[in-house]
């Protein structure tokens, strides 16, 4: 028994310092952005601001940079994304899962493969792709190019094949199609599957970062990383404008992790185990 609570303490002190080194730096960062500029090069540094409700720093870092337009830009995209990449991993999934035709088993492995081959080797064709349809510079060039994915497919697919074969064929037999069995029966049971894809689609979409320095070059379009690196460039040396900006850039997606972290673990378990 002793042996048995020295390894339970010993494991549970293991995680709080591992949560600790984690949450380390957004308590650094918000604890920052709310300093005054004298607070903030204080040496040695404050760890707590003498007015925790000081958002002055927020205000001049909105009227510095047009954040207000960053964040609609960005909400748009991820809206966009969520919603079509939703739309083509079910309908994908259920090909795979459901239908019958021939090569099935060779192209989902083909596409399982592709899964290895990292996005940065994609960029250059991507780029020319999206500048021959004359896209750049505009939301739409955000979301098109990211409107599939194989993982999510992956994911939705491995839920959908623990549905019994027999509801499927009890729901063609009283007159069914693919279509309303789909939308009817499979989208509902696999509702936590398809949480956590959008989820985690919406946390990627809105972190993404590279694709949109590439090809958005004017302000308009700007999302909210894309901007955020712009302002650090414009802000210079004041370092607790930029913790500000970078504290309303970061805030939404910690907050919805929050309280989505159940979904995602659940849905990629679930998704990945069959029977």
């Amino acid at each position: 028994m002793n042996r048995d609570l020295i390894k339970k303490i010993f494991v549970y002190l293991i995680l709080i310092i591992g949560a600790l080194i984690m949450v380390f730096p957004f308590y650094w960062m918000i604890s920052r952005s709310l300093m005054t500029a004298e607070e903030y090069s204080t040496f040695p540094p404050i760890w707590i601001p003498k007015n925790i409700f000081n958002f002055s720093n927020f205000v001049e870092a909105f009227k510095a940079a047009p954040f207000a337009t960053y964040f609609v830009n960005s909400l748009l995209v991820t809206s966009g994304s969520v919603l079509l990449t939703g739309f083509t991993t079910i309908i994908g999934a259920f090909a795979f899962s459901r239908l019958k035709f021939p090569g099935k088993e060779f192209i989902f492995a083909l596409l399982v493969a592709f899964m290895m081959v990292p996005f940065e080797m994609l960029v250059i064709t991507n780029y020319q792709t999206v500048t021959k349809l004359q896209w750049i510079d505009s939301l739409h060039v955000l979301v098109i190019p990211f409107m599939t994915s194989i993982f999510y497919t992956y994911i939705l697919k491995g839920f959908f094949d623990s549905i019994p074969d027999s509801l499927y064929y009890s729901a063609r037999i009283d007159g069914a199609s693919n279509w309303k069995y789909l939308w009817r029966v499979m989208v509902p049971i696999a509702k936590p599957s398809l949480v956590t894809i959008m989820l985690l689609n919406a946390i990627s979409s809105w972190n993404s970062f590279m694709w949109p320095q590439l090809v958005i070059n004017s302000d308009r379009y700007r999302t909210v990383p894309f901007g955020l690196f712009a302002f650090m460039s414009d802000a210079g040396s004041d370092t607790h404008l930029q913790l500000a900006a970078a504290t309303l850039c970061v805030l939404p997606m910690i907050i919805l992790f929050l309280f989505a972290r159940k979904y995602i673990v659940n849905g990629v378990a679930r998704g990945g185990i069959k029977g």
